[in-house]
């Protein structure tokens, strides 16, 4: 595992749980509103050894109920599903983070049951997909298929979508809504620039755009939301 950092202690990463962070290192995608920038360019330098995780993890039993794993891309590392089984088989509970563009992995340990939250980011509608991810060529099949998989796994899930006020429109709202029908839970987040931006251009949409936008994807799930406004 490529773990470029952990945060100890969160209130926010693991929705009603109290959790600790891992970020891990590498991502096949390149959305310029990404707030992780150094998890994603930077991945050359320095990483925490497993082995000091794991030994900080155990000295949290009985004070975090989970660990949420992000990155970058987790699903891009190899032993993904053994650290995950590893955390899981010290009794915390796990979250995954992903793109959705890894989806013959995701199920694969999503079968394995050693993940109890799966959040899935939706970039846009499938038309501006590519676009949006500064990945030309990116097959939007396999969002598809990630969201499928996730919606009939049995685990606890929701998909998100980072709202910029260049990228969407309310037709977007639309076609996600008819990408995700039937969803339990849809969170529309407010971006925020925290200055280690892969690319430079990107604004914060209002709160009364971020309004409308959800009164039309609320039609298509059981709840949406609004994060971070």
């Amino acid at each position: 595992m490529f773990i470029k950092a952990y945060q100890k202690l969160t209130l926010l990463d693991f929705p009603g749980k109290i959790a600790c962070t891992v970020f891990t290192a590498g991502c096949n995608l390149r959305c310029p509103f990404c707030h992780n920038a150094l998890l994603v360019t930077d991945i050359d330098d320095a990483f925490v050894p497993e082995e000091e995780f794991f030994t900080f993890l155990s000295g949290r039993k009985g004070r975090l109920d989970g660990v949420a794993i992000t990155g970058g891309e987790p699903l891009m590392q190899k032993d993904i599903a053994s650290f995950i089984a590893e955390i899981k088989a010290m009794g915390f509970l796990v979250k995954l983070d992903t793109n959705g563009t890894f989806p013959d992995k995701l199920d694969a340990i999503l079968k394995e049951g050693n993940v109890d939250y799966v959040a899935m980011d939706i970039k846009n509608s499938l038309l501006k997909y590519a676009k949006t991810v500064a990945v030309p060529k990116l097959d939007t099949a396999l969002i598809k298929k990630s969201v499928k998989i996730i919606k009939d796994s049995g685990v606890d899930y929701e998909f998100r979508t980072t709202v910029t006020h260049e990228d969407f429109e309310k037709s977007d709202f639309e076609e996600i809504g008819k990408l995700i029908s039937g969803a339990k839970r849809y969170y529309l987040q407010a971006f925020k620039d925290s200055g280690n931006l892969i690319a430079e251009g990107n604004t914060a949409e209002t709160k009364e755009v971020m309004e409308e936008y959800k009164r039309i994807a609320e039609k298509y799930v059981g709840s949406c939301q609004l994060r971070g406004v």
